[in-house]
């Protein structure tokens, strides 16, 4: 007697209920996570507010904190994040892709080793020594130089690992179907290694947005000038006032970078 031991073609509820429920809170976490921090920014601006209007300061601390002097340094420090971290995706994706293609493999650790240097450097040291070395220089393009070389590493080594794990059988999967080296990389490596791509341009952005209080030392601007103020008039309101507005900025500039993370995906991945 032959007994047919093939497991028979059916669905299993039980682990399609248990995908439905995994799916269920990966999707709960996703929306606490995209519509939670813009609340937690606005109560913590309305906070900031609040304190502003009813603190008891004196004339130093309420000239510190004059609102227009306030909004000015807000969007000084929203445009060295901003242009610094768009120079930063312009260098480290191309440069991270080049560096995964089968010539250039072999510089990948020698630019990484560079890039990690560069990091590691103290970043007051290094916006000062630039400051000085590019004296010609504006003080804004001088901090917009030092932020970048902060926040390429993160970008670059993502790059490079997100395009180093694609399953090579889907990259022969398409040069099989006829599509071009170029059209393989665009069509197959890109899109699958863009979540770790993203992850890398979210950390570059709260890299950039933390560091970029330090140009204030070379004229740069910046909520960093309120923190300069408070340490320098001993003024600890004025200090912790301005750590808090950089925070909350960070903490937007973190939730930006997730929602395009989210707006570039590609479906299904």
């Amino acid at each position: 007697m032959t007994v047919d031991t093939r497991t028979p073609d059916i669905d299993t509820p039980g682990v399609e209920a248990d995908d439905g429920r995994k799916r269920g809170r990966m999707s709960r976490s996703a929306a606490i996570e995209i519509f939670g921090i813009p609340v937690l920014v606005i109560v913590g601006f309305l906070l900031y507010v609040w304190w502003r209007q009813t603190a008891t300061l004196d004339s130093i601390e309420t000239s510190s904190l004059a609102w227009p002097d306030v909004r000015l340094q807000i969007w000084q420090h929203i445009k060295l994040t901003i242009v610094a971290s768009l120079i930063v995706v312009a260098i480290a994706v191309p440069l991270g892709t080049l560096l995964t293609r089968p010539g250039l493999k072999f510089l990948a650790p020698i630019v990484v080793g560079v890039a990690n240097a560069g990091q590691a450097a103290p970043s007051i040291g290094l916006i000062v020594l630039l400051f000085m070395w590019l004296s010609s220089w504006s003080g804004f393009w001088v901090a917009i130089t030092a932020l970048t070389l902060y926040g390429v590493l993160p970008v670059l080594r993502n790059t490079i690992t997100g395009l180093q794990g694609v399953d090579p059988t889907l990259v022969e999967a398409g040069r099989g179907v006829g599509l071009s080296g170029l059209a393989v990389l665009f069509r197959v490596e890109l899109p699958l290694a863009l979540p770790v791509i993203m992850a890398g341009v979210r950390t570059a952005l709260v890299l950039v947005v933390g560091t970029a209080a330090l140009a204030t030392f070379v004229n740069a601007g910046g909520l960093g000038g309120v923190i300069t103020a408070g340490i320098t008039l001993y003024r600890y309101p004025v200090m912790v006032a301005g750590a808090v507005l950089i925070a909350l900025l960070a903490l937007l500039v973190e939730w930006f970078g997730r929602v395009l993370e989210l707006l570039v995906r590609p479906k299904g991945i």
